[in-house]
C-alpha cells in the first residue's frame, strides 16, 4: 500500500495518498516497533485487559437495554479490573447529578478522568482512583494506554446513554399514541351509540307526527273542505299535500340531492308535482306567468331535463329524479 492510491470515497474522483506510516496515525496508542519479551508480555496482559473491558461494557449493555443506572452501577465495579493495579483502584460514574462509586472508593490524588457527552453536551464524568501510591507513569501512574481506554469508556457510555435515552422516549411516545388511539376509539363508538340513538329519536319524532297528521290534522281539514265553498277548497288542498310532505319528505329529499336548486325554485317543484299548472303557481306567488315559466326552465336544466321530451310533473312525481340524483353522485 506504500504508493497504492485511495479512493477518497466511492463516488469520488479524488484520490488520497495513504502510506505505512500515515495508517499508523489511525491509531490511538502507537504500537512500538522494539519491545523486549517480557515487556511484550506485560504489555500484551494489558492490551488483553482493555479489550476485555470494552467488551464487558458491549454486553453491560446488552443485558441493560433500558436500564442505564444499572448499567452505570455494573459499570462502576467492573472497571477497576481493567487497569494495571486493580487491586488498589477504584472508580466514579457521575451522570446527571448521580453519583455511582464502586465497592471500597475513595477519593484520592492519584486519579484521571473523562468527561461524558450526549448531544454535544457534558452530562457526566467516569474517573479512575489509585487508593495507594504508584510509580509515576505516562500521566501520573497511569499509562497512556489507560487513558484511552478511559476516554473510549466515557464515550461509550454517552453512546449507550443516548441510545437507551431514544428507546425510552420512544417507547413513551408509542404509548402515548396507543392511548390516544384507544381514546378515539372509545369516543368513535360513543358518538356512533349517539348518533343511532338520536336517529331512533328522529324516527320516533317522524312517526308521532305522522299519526299527529294523519289522526288529527286530517280530520279536521277534511271537515273544514265540506263547509267551505269551492274556490277555497283548492287551499285546503294545498294545506294537505303539505301536510302528507312532512310525512313523505319531498322537499328535503330534492334540496339535498340537488344542491343547486334554490328555495323558490324547490317550492316551485313541489307545487308542480301536486298538479298546480302555471298560472296558478303564478296567482298563488303573486309573479307573473313568464316568471314561473322561467323559473321552470331553471328546474329541468338543474334536473338535467333540457332538450328532453319529459314531462316535468310527471318526472317529478316519479322516482325518476331519485334514481337520477343517486347517479349523478
Amino acid at each position: 500500500m506504500g504508493g497504492e492510491k485511495i479512493p477518497a470515497s466511492p463516488n469520488d474522483e479524488r484520490y488520497l495518498p495513504f502510506s505505512s506510516k500515515d495508517l499508523a496515525l489511525l491509531w490511538r496508542i502507537q504500537f512500538p516497533t522494539e519491545i523486549e519479551p517480557d515487556q511484550a508480555e506485560i504489555a500484551l496482559r494489558e492490551r488483553i485487559k482493555e479489550l476485555n473491558c470494552l467488551y464487558g461494557i458491549s454486553q453491560l449493555a446488552e443485558r441493560h437495554l433500558y436500564s442505564l443506572e444499572a448499567l452505570l452501577q455494573e459499570l462502576v465495579n467492573f472497571l477497576p479490573y481493567s487497569w494495571q493495579y486493580p487491586e488498589v483502584t477504584c472508580a466514579r460514574i457521575l451522570f446527571k447529578g448521580k453519583t455511582y462509586l464502586s465497592d471500597g472508593f475513595r477519593v484520592t490524588d492519584w486519579r484521571q478522568s473523562s468527561r461524558i457527552y450526549m448531544y454535544h453536551e457534558p452530562v457526566g464524568e467516569v474517573g479512575v482512583f489509585y487508593l495507594e501510591e504508584r510509580p509515576p507513569a505516562d500521566e501520573g501512574p497511569f499509562l497512556k494506554e489507560e487513558r484511552a481506554l478511559l476516554d473510549a469508556v466515557a464515550e461509550q457510555v454517552g453512546t449507550i446513554a443516548t441510545r437507551i435515552s431514544a428507546d425510552l422516549e420512544l417507547q413513551e411516545t408509542n404509548r402515548q399514541l396507543t392511548l390516544e388511539r384507544k381514546a378515539l376509539q372509545e369516543a368513535n363508538n360513543a358518538l356512533r351509540i349517539v348518533l343511532a340513538r338520536i336517529e331512533q329519536e328522529k324516527q320516533e319524532i317522524h312517526r308521532d307526527i305522522k299519526m299527529n297528521v294523519e289522526k288529527v290534522l286530517m280530520p279536521i281539514l277534511h271537515a273544514l273542505a265540506m263547509q267551505l265553498p269551492p274556490p277555497q277548497i283548492k287551499y285546503v288542498d294545498i294545506l294537505k299535500t303539505n301536510l302528507e310532505e312532512i310525512t313523505s319528505p319531498f322537499i328535503s329529499q330534492l334540496s339535498s340531492s340537488y344542491h343547486s336548486m334554490t328555495p323558490t325554485e324547490i317550492a316551485i317543484c313541489n307545487m308542480i308535482r301536486n298538479g298546480m299548472r302555471t298560472k296558478e303557481i303564478a296567482e298563488m306567488r303573486g309573479v307573473s306567468e313568464a316568471t314561473v315559466n322561467r323559473h321552470r326552465e331553471k328546474i329541468r336544466r338543474k334536473l338535467n331535463l333540457t332538450n328532453q321530451d319529459v314531462n316535468l310533473a310527471t318526472f317529478l312525481q316519479s322516482s325518476m329524479w331519485e334514481t337520477q340524483a343517486r347517479v349523478a353522485k
